[in-house]
């Protein structure tokens, strides 16, 4: 599929490499997408409007406050007008700006004020790349939701070699047709999902619960992940503290036997992903009154269905692609290649919850991704919402029949 009729907004950064947003252009025009750009300050030591307007045929912007044009709030009407905004090439400052939430021109401030991807296309040399303070912006932009495209290693301007070389014309409009593809077809396809997340309550009378520390955040992630790419989300959350977006469908539920209700009243869906931690076992009998403490000897307990494995099972129901977790304290791969095969998922997220920080009430995650052919995808530690936004891609690759998240 050739990427056509597209609307691309080019934010031109000041580098050597700016002179390769022309080659851009000329692709993406010669099939048949419209293209506007905003050249900024040091953008213009490199290029120059003419150059681009002459490629585009359209105006270059770049002044925050331009008297002919901004009683249509250009800030705004250019963020709503794209499809995706592309910043090549990405300098090391840029970055930095973004990172810190400035706006402090036009290209910050339409990016800050836009509804669209952002596609940063780094150069820099390769000392620059390398630095702890760009790599830390760069995890921060990826936690953020901005995409990345390159740098590649080769031979700089300046003379040195090593990662840092912007990506070529031909590289960015191949993602480009990619991330287009995957889009199309997801909205083609009117995929829909269900996230299960958060802990379940199991209670023995009307203040005494069994439950587990699970706080919901890495489900309600994926969940926002999945639906910023257009796929038609439900979201079924056990008892958490949680703020949630108005753009999701939520359904509350308190024990296993409602999530699991609510789960077979969302179906039939595309994808299932089971993140919830589900309480493993209930009391065989649940008190009216408050239990006395001198008469609580015992807790007679009975096993909970487990609900991912129900799904994945189920042949009449079976969404096309089950995505499950698995929790442990030891073995982790091994424990979870054991649980993919016994439930019967596609996909298997195992995280490691015996170290404080990461996993069950916390910010941040490190997690295995492993599928049906036992290929495990390591993600090291870090936050959730960008955790989510790799799971959530791996989700539509595997899906799509595009599975090249393992190689």
């Amino acid at each position: 599929m050739t990427l056509k009729n597209k609307k691309i907004l080019i934010i031109v950064g000041g580098g050597i490499a700016a002179y390769k947003s022309l080659d851009l252009i000329r692709i993406l025009k010669k099939n048949n997408n419209e293209v506007k750009t905003i050249l900024t300050k040091s953008g213009k030591e490199f290029v120059t409007p003419l150059s681009i307007n002459t490629l585009t045929k359209n105006k270059t912007f770049e002044d925050l406050f331009d008297k002919n044009t901004e009683a249509e709030i250009d800030h705004i009407s250019l963020s709503r007008w794209a499809d995706i905004i592309i910043v090549m090439p990405t300098t090391a400052n840029f970055m930095t700006k973004l990172s810190l939430g400035k706006a402090e021109d036009l290209a910050t401030t339409v990016i800050l004020a836009s509804n669209k991807d952002t596609l940063l296309v780094p150069a820099m040399n390769v000392r620059m790349w390398i630095h702890k303070a760009t790599q830390r912006n760069v995890r921060t932009l990826k936690d953020y939701g901005y995409l990345f495209v390159g740098p590649e290693k080769g031979e700089m301007a300046c003379g040195e070699y090593g990662e840092g070389k912007m990506s070529s014309p031909r590289q960015i409009f191949s993602y480009l047709e990619n991330y287009f593809r995957k889009r199309n077809t997801v909205k083609k396809r009117n995929l829909k999902a269900l996230v299960t997340a958060g802990p379940t309550r199991e209670y023995l009378d009307p203040v005494r619960f069994i439950s587990n520390d699970s706080s919901g955040k890495q489900g309600l992630e994926i969940a926002q992940a999945l639906h910023k790419m257009g796929v038609k989300t439900t979201l079924i959350m056990g008892p958490t503290n949680l703020n949630f977006t108005k753009e999701i469908k939520i359904k509350k539920v308190v024990t296993s036997e409602e999530m699991f209700n609510e789960v077979k009243k969302s179906l039939p869906v595309d994808i299932a992903v089971f993140a919830a931690a589900i309480t493993d076992f209930k009391p065989l009998k649940k008190s009216r009154n408050k239990i006395k403490k001198s008469s609580l000897k015992s807790i007679e307990l009975e096993k909970n269905k487990d609900i991912a494995e129900y799904i994945g099972k189920n042949n009449k129901h079976r969404p096309s692609l089950v995505v499950c977790f698995a929790a442990e304290t030891d073995n982790l791969n091994e424990n979870a290649i054991y649980k993919l095969r016994q439930k019967n998922c596609d996909l298997i997220i195992a995280n490691d919850v015996s170290k404080a920080g990461i996993g069950f009430n916390s910010d941040y995650n490190k997690v295995s991704i492993i599928d049906g052919k036992n290929r495990i995808k390591i993600l090291k530690k870090n936050k959730k919402s960008l955790i989510a936004n790799v799971i959530a891609e791996i989700i539509l690759d595997k899906l799509l029949v595009n599975d090249k998240s393992f190689n």
